[in-house]
C-alpha cells in the first residue's frame, strides 16, 4: 500500500521493558527459507506459501518499480501467466504494459546568482521541479507578495506576472492566485531544513505525462536565514510589493529514463454476448526496494517495532500509523530488546531488503492463485477476466494511473474492478480487533450499492466466515485507504470497486516484511472469497448497477 509518511527505524536501545526471542517465536513456526512444489488449480495455502516465498525472496532486491528487482518481479508474474495459458493484454501482444518511470534530481551543477551575488542550491535555496517543464527562471525578478495568512494583503495576481514570487506563510492557494508566476519562494523553518536537502537532494521517481509539456513555475524553498540574499532585506522588514534581486543563470535538473510495467493478461469468457465486457483484478507487483542507510539487525528492529505496537495499542485500540509511532518519548526509552537473548538464540540477522511479502506478496500471490484457478475450470465464467498486476504503486499508483489512462481494452467495458493489497495477515498480533475472520473492505458501495450487496451475498452464502471492518472506508478517515491503492484509479473512471485487505501492523514498509511472518490459512480464505466474488459478477445477467455520482477523473481523491 502506499505509504503516506517516512519511518527511520530506531537503534536498539535499553531500559526497563523487554521481549524474549520466545515470544518471536511464538509468532511463526514458518521457515526463512522455503522451496514448495509445482502449484495446482485449487488455491491452496500450501501453493500461496511457495509463491509468496518466489516473490518477496532476497532475490528480487525489494521489487521497486524502475529498478531490476522490479523487473525481476514482474518477469516472474509473465512466466508463470504464460505457463497458464492466458492471453496477453499489454503492448504489442506482450503481457507487459511499459510505464513511463523516470528519475529527476537537482543538477548541483547548476549556476544561479541572485543579482550578482552566486546562490548555491541544497545551501542557499532548494528548488522542487513541478513536474513536466519548468519555467525558466533567468532574468526574472523577485516580488514579496506578503504574507499568505493574511490574502488581503497579498500582492494582485498582475503584479506577479514573469516574476519570481516570494511569499512568508503557508503556500497552499498560492499557485492558483499567481498563475503566471515565473517561479515562488517559500520561507521554510528551520527544523525542516535537513529533510528538505535530502528531499532535494536525493533522485525522485515520476511518471511522464500527456501534460508535461506545459511549462510550470518551480517552487524554490528558502532558509530564513537566505530571505535577504535574494529580497534584499529580511522578510520582517519587506512589505507586500518590496522588489529583489533579478536571478541570473539557471536551475537544472538531471533526468534518466527507469521504466516499469504492468502485467496484463486476460481469461476469455465463455459467453459470445457478454466477453467482450471484463471483470478486473488486481493487485500492485512493486515495493519500497532495499535499505538506502545500510543493514539492521533484523531480529532487533522486529522486537522494538512488536512492543511500541503493543505499548500504543494498549492505550489506544488503533494501530500505530507506522511502526514506533505514537508512542512518548519515555515509552520508546523504556523498550529493551535483550540483543545478548536473541544471539543465543539465533545469529545476527542483518538485513536491508524490504521484501514485502504482505505488500503486495500477498496480493500478487493471491490473484496468480486466482488465475490459476480460474484457467484450469472446466466452466468458465461468462465475462471475461482481466488479470493486472500494476507497477509503481508505492511510488504514487502510477502503474494503475497510467493503465486506467491508456487501457489495454475499451475503458468502459470493465464492468468492475476487485484490488487485493495486503492481504496476509490481521491476526489479533497483528491489529486491534484482528481475527481469522477479519478483513477490511473499503470503497464497495461507493459507486455501486450492488456490489457492496454482493461482496456480503457471497461471503454468506459461500460460508466464508469474513467479519467485514469498514472504518477505514469511512469519508474522511485519517488513514486515507480509499486514495491509497490501485482501486481508486478505476473508481475516480465510474468503475466500481472493492479493495479487501487484512490490514496494516507493525512490519508495514520494514525490512521485516517477510514470507515466515504471512498467515497462509487467511491468505487462501481471502483469496477464495475474492474469486467466488469474481466469478459472480462475471456471471451476472446484466453489468454492476451504478448509482452513485462518478467521480472527475482529474479532480483529487477524497476518502
Amino acid at each position: 500500500m502506499l505509504k503516506t509518511t517516512n519511518f527511520a527505524s530506531l537503534a536498539v536501545i535499553a531500559a526497563c521493558l523487554s521481549i524474549s526471542p520466545r515470544n518471536l517465536d511464538a509468532q511463526t513456526s514458518q521457515p526463512l527459507k522455503h522451496a514448495g512444489g509445482p502449484t495446482a488449480g485449487a488455491i491452496t495455502a500450501a501453493d500461496a506459501m511457495t509463491r509468496v516465498y518466489i516473490f518477496a525472496d532476497d532475490s528480487m532486491m525489494g521489487r521497486r518499480s524502475g529498478t531490476a528487482g522490479g523487473l525481476k518481479g514482474t518477469a516472474y508474474i509473465e512466466r508463470e501467466v504464460r505457463r497458464l495459458g492466458l492471453v496477453p493484454a499489454g503492448d504489442n501482444g506482450t503481457f507487459f504494459q511499459a510505464v513511463p518511470l523516470y528519475t529527476r534530481s537537482f543538477d548541483t551543477s547548476s549556476l544561479l546568482a541572485a543579482g550578482t551575488t552566486p546562490v548555491t542550491g541544497g545551501k542557499d535555496y532548494y528548488p522542487l521541479h513541478p513536474g513536466g517543464a519548468a519555467r525558466p527562471v533567468d532574468g526574472a525578478q523577485i516580488i514579496f507578495a506578503g504574507n499568505s495568512a493574511d490574502p488581503t494583503n497579498l500582492i494582485p495576481a498582475a503584479q506577479a506576472v514573469g516574476k519570481v514570487v516570494l511569499v512568508a506563510g503557508p503556500p497552499a492557494g498560492v499557485s492558483a492566485r499567481y498563475p503566471g508566476a515565473a517561479a515562488f519562494m517559500v520561507v521554510v523553518a528551520e527544523p525542516v531544513l535537513p529533510q528538505l536537502r535530502r528531499a532535494v537532494m536525493s533522485e525522485a521517481t515520476l511518471m511522464k505525462s500527456d501534460a508535461d509539456t506545459v511549462s510550470k513555475p518551480l517552487t524554490i524553498a528558502l532558509p530564513a536565514a537566505s530571505v535577504a540574499m535574494f529580497l534584499g532585506v529580511s522578510v520582517a522588514n519587506a512589505r507586500p510589493g518590496t522588489l529583489g534581486s533579478t536571478l541570473r543563470g539557471e536551475i537544472r535538473f538531471k533526468t534518466v529514463d527507469t521504466p516499469a510495467r504492468n502485467v496484463v493478461a486476460l481469461l476469455p469468457g465463455s459467453d459470445a454476448r457478454l466477453r467482450g465486457q471484463y471483470v478486473a483484478i488486481g493487485a500492485h507487483n512493486d515495493h519500497i526496494g532495499t535499505r538506502a542507510a545500510g543493514p539492521l539487525d533484523h531480529d532487533s528492529v522486529r522486537a522494538f517495532n512488536a512492543m511500541a505496537a503493543r505499548i500504543y495499542i494498549a492505550r489506544t485500540r488503533q494501530l500505530p500509523g507506522f511502526p514506533g509511532s505514537g508512542i512518548t518519548p519515555a515509552e520508546r526509552a523504556s523498550i529493551v530488546v535483550n540483543v545478548d537473548s536473541l544471539r543465543r538464540n539465533s545469529p545476527a540477522r542483518l538485513d536491508s531488503i524490504n521484501n514485502g511479502a504482505d505488500d503486495d506478496g500477498s496480493g500478487t500471490v493471491a490473484v496468480l492463485e486466482m488465475a490459476e484457478m480460474f484457467a484450469a475450470a472446466r466452466v468458465k465464467p461468462k465475462r471475461s477476466l482481466l488479470f493486472v498486476w500494476h507497477a509503481g504503486e508505492e511510488l504514487g499508483l502510477f502503474g494503475s494511473e497510467y493503465f486506467t489512462d491508456h487501457p489495454t481494452v475499451a475503458r468502459d467495458s470493465i464492468v468492475a474492478q476487485l484490488n487485493v493489497d495486503m492481504v496476509g495477515r490481521g491476526q489479533a498480533a497483528d491489529l486491534p480487533g484482528g481475527n481469522p475472520g477479519y478483513l477490511q473492505l473499503i470503497g464497495s458501495r461507493r459507486l455501486s450499492t450492488e456490489l457492496g450487496d454482493m461482496v456480503e451475498s457471497v461471503n454468506r452464502t459461500g460460508r466464508h466466515g469474513f467479519t467485514f471492518d469498514y472504518a477505514f472506508d469511512a469519508d474522511g478517515h485519517p488513514e486515507n485507504y480509499y486514495c491509497r491503492s490501485d482501486h481508486y484509479e478505476y473508481a475516480r473512471y465510474g468503475i466500481p470497486v472493492v479493495f479487501m485487505s487484512t490490514g496494516g501492523h507493525v512490519d508495514y514498509h520494514q525490512i521485516t516484511d517477510e514470507p515466515q511472518y504471512v498467515n497462509y490459512p487467511h491468505l487462501t480464505r481471502v483469496t477464495k472469497l475474492m474469486a467466488d466474488l469474481a466469478s459472480s459478477v462475471a456471471n451476472l445477467d446484466h453489468r454492476v448497477v451504478v448509482d452513485k455520482p462518478k467521480p472527475d477523473p482529474k479532480a483529487t481523491c477524497q476518502q
